[in-house]
């Protein structure tokens, strides 16, 4: 284990602060900016224009890797999160926010996929599991540490627009000094939308309503909870138990699905997940014990559905078109998370706070009658036939894909650098 480990280290320790910035940062500007008065509307394309900046860069980063080699374009993009953060931390403006957060997930898309196909590269057959294992792990523990970060400080101050500015700077620093090959070239994957919904209904319409649900409720919870008057340390525990909630919930929901129809599995989580939204909606919890268990149940439930559709889809598909399918659906969630916010801004200023569960709800609610219309139009895979569920995460890049145990093998031979040959750095 420690063989395959030492290898791609230092890498995961750079990928632990990239996402200690990210999540940071997800969570300071929604919070900052309610305090500043900016309105829902506005708020809620801070995460449209994000994830609208996120999907072109898993499109166009590549593009410009090639031109300027790996680490020049790694040191370029994480260099623009540094500098956008702290500009973000001196401008304080609305309009000037939302453009500078779709550079963001511009850059956010550039500086993963470069991280990813590097551990791609250090991987084995044999260590490609584990590998991609440790990286979910730690995307996930950095971002909920990032957000962890937020109660040390007041928003209203530059400090933690400066602390996010140090985790950025220290992310580049493993990748920069390395002496390693440079990675193989980054996968481009184009969206065919026909063609995934042909695949699979579900998955296609489950995929983009859990991406509206995902990116209004990752984008507008820190709203809520200052609206609804909790503290900004009632606010960072109530985001990091839903994206906590939902990890733990992943594995015990895919061993489910395994084992039974996916589209049930699919229908009965989506209807948890809209009726604590409805919960929310309707009872307007105040009290932070409740709050917390609301977020816990909505968060298992709504949190665990990106990767039970993609592996249905994968159901469908053969083998070596795992990465075609699965990246045309990651960028279809992109697309929902385009959405989500959009919608969701406006909404909540109409209706208030709580109606963003509202939003969420009438989403899950949508999820759970499609996949049973569809089930009664489809038999579903014989479980024998299936691959064994795998944990994917939704807002990552085509690159971790590829680095998936569920991807292609590689051809004869154990070492990827005898399969891709490249120049040193």
């Amino acid at each position: 284990m420690t063989r395959n480990i030492l290898p791609v280290l230092a890498l995961l320790v750079g990928t632990l602060f990239l996402f200690l910035g990210n999540g940071l940062q997800g969570l300071l500007l929604p919070m900052r900016g309610t305090n500043e008065g900016y309105s829902t509307t506005v708020l809620g394309l801070l995460g449209t224009s994000w994830a609208a900046g996120f999907v072109l860069g898993c499109l166009l980063a590549p593009q410009v890797v090639r031109r300027v080699g790996h680490v020049r374009a790694f040191s370029g993009f994480i260099s623009v999160l540094a500098i956008n953060v702290l500009v973000t931390g001196i401008l304080v403006d609305d309009l000037w926010w939302v453009a500078l957060r779709a550079i963001t997930g511009f850059a956010t898309a550039g500086t993963s996929m470069i991280i990813e196909s590097w551990l791609n590269e250090r991987a084995t057959n044999k260590s490609r599991g584990m590998i991609f294992s440790l990286y979910i792990g730690i995307t996930l523990i950095g971002s909920v540490g990032g957000q962890l970060v937020v109660p040390f400080a007041d928003v209203m101050t530059p400090i933690l627009f400066m602390a996010c500015g140090i985790f950025y700077c220290v992310a580049m620093l493993p990748t920069t000094l390395s002496t390693a090959a440079s990675p193989q070239p980054l996968n481009t994957v184009k969206l065919d939308l026909p063609a995934l919904f042909r695949n699979s209904p579900v998955s296609f319409m489950g995929i983009l309503l859990v991406g509206i649900a995902n990116g209004a409720f990752g984008t507008l919870g820190p709203v809520f909870g200052a609206a609804a008057g909790f503290d900004q340390s009632t606010i960072a525990i109530m985001m990091s138990v839903a994206i906590l909630s939902g990890a733990f919930m992943q594995l015990p929901a895919g061993r489910m699905s395994d084992r039974m129809d996916r589209r049930y599995v699919l229908a009965g989580l989506s209807c948890v997940a809209a009726l604590s939204g409805l919960l929310f909606f309707v009872l307007t919890p105040f009290d932070v014990m409740w709050l917390l268990i609301l977020v816990g149940v909505y968060g298992a439930a709504a949190n665990a559905l990106y990767p039970i559709a993609v592996a249905h889809a994968n159901d469908f598909a053969s083998p070596e078109d795992f990465v075609k399918v699965s990246g045309g659906l990651l960028l279809l969630y992109g697309v929902g998370t385009i959405i989500g916010p959009t919608l969701g801004g406006p909404i909540m200023s109409a209706f208030g706070p709580y109606a963003l569960f509202g939003v969420t709800a009438l989403a899950h609610i949508l999820i759970t009658a499609y996949a049973i219309i569809r089930s009664r139009m489809r038999a579903p895979v014989p479980a024998s036939d299936r691959d064994a569920f795998t944990t994917t995460g939704p807002m990552a890049t085509p690159e971790s894909l590829s680095l998936s145990p569920r991807a292609a093998p590689l051809p004869e031979g154990d070492s990827p650098e005898e399969q891709y040959p490249r120049a040193a750095i």
